[in-house]
């Protein structure tokens, strides 16, 4: 997002503030914690329990990547105790609001900051593949011009998941420290639970007769196959804002699903499924989903689904794909 339009943003919401366009703040002495994704929205209502009242600001059902703030977005987040937000490129907006209307936020929580973050991979036949590729990465990197673009999606592991909620832990108990001992004990039992469905994870991986998985769909979740030393192909990378994959890209994928006989072509959340249906379709292949997480649906949030149910979905899913 431009700056101006930041600036813009930022004198409506001071307007705003004058008028009554946004709800008081609460008084019930909860602390406010504001988070841009619904993964950390989720963590912190697990952790925080019920001295913490959050707020996801990206709503459910949204695009996360193609999000801009509304003035009362704006308000929201200058008035959170605590934010909680990804970081990256596709939030670049969050550090420019930060910038101009953060200064009353005390404890902002970068999650980026906090895993040792992958570098994108473009992998075979992924859209922007070719067999120059890996020639001219070489000849960038000995001209140091290689820009190194990092996945956001650090989440979708449930081990890398654990330093997340730990980073959060500490951050709600340096915010309120009263409290601190709840926290700590409600972090404890939820990283019981992620322990729980790692092995899951593990176990399905290990009784598997194959280890490619084939998405087609844009693909976010490289945390996750590489906790679980999972192959994968991909119609894109995961921040692409593509949704037409080339005539040769298709064909890969296609060619990949009959080659290996893959029972299942997965997509993810709030896609149209349109590539996957189309290989499904020449190829026999079931089409299945594997969750993000990264948000979730109007109807997924009003029906109480968490984190850990979204997950418990994938272990099946993934099940299904592997066998």
């Amino acid at each position: 997002m431009k700056k101006q339009l930041l600036c813009l943003l930022l004198t409506l919401a001071l307007l705003g503030c004058c008028g009554c366009t946004a709800a008081p703040p609460s008084d019930d002495g909860r602390l406010q914690v504001v988070c841009s994704l619904f993964p950390y929205y989720d963590f912190v209502r697990a952790i925080g329990g019920e001295h913490v009242s959050p707020t996801l600001l990206i709503p459910a059902g949204r695009e996360t990547h193609s999000f801009e703030p509304t003035p009362l977005d704006v308000i929201t987040l200058s008035r959170a105790d605590v934010l909680v937000y990804n970081g990256g490129e596709s939030e670049l907006w969050v550090e420019e609001i930060l910038e101009s209307a953060g200064e009353n936020i005390a404890f902002p929580l970068r999650m980026m900051d906090h895993v040792d973050a992958l570098e994108e991979e473009i992998v075979e036949g992924m859209e922007g593949h070719d067999h120059r590729h890996d020639h001219d990465h070489e000849h960038e990197e000995d001209e140091h011009h290689h820009e190194i673009t990092y996945d956001e999606h650090i989440w979708t592991s449930p081990v890398g998941a654990k330093e997340l909620c730990r980073a959060i832990c500490e951050t709600l108990c340096a915010a309120d420290s009263a409290h601190a001992d709840e926290y700590r004990a409600n972090l404890e039992a939820y990283l019981a639970q992620l322990d729980q469905l790692d092995r899951q994870f593990r176990t399905v991986v290990d009784e598997a007769q194959r280890c490619t998985l084939v998405f087609g769909d844009r693909f976010p979740l490289l945390y996750f196959c590489k906790t679980y030393d999972l192959e994968y192909r991909a119609a894109f990378h995961g921040c692409a804002g593509d949704t037409e994959p080339s005539l040769a890209t298709l064909k890969y994928l296609i060619d990949k699903v009959d080659a290996e006989d893959i029972p299942v072509v997965y997509t993810i959340e709030l896609s149209s499924q349109k590539v996957a249906n189309a290989i499904a379709e020449t190829t026999g292949a079931k089409v299945a989903r594997l969750h993000s997480c990264q948000n979730v649906t109007r109807q997924e949030f009003d029906a109480g689904e968490t984190y850990l149910t979204l997950m418990q979905a994938n272990v099946a899913a993934l099940k299904e794909g592997l066998s």
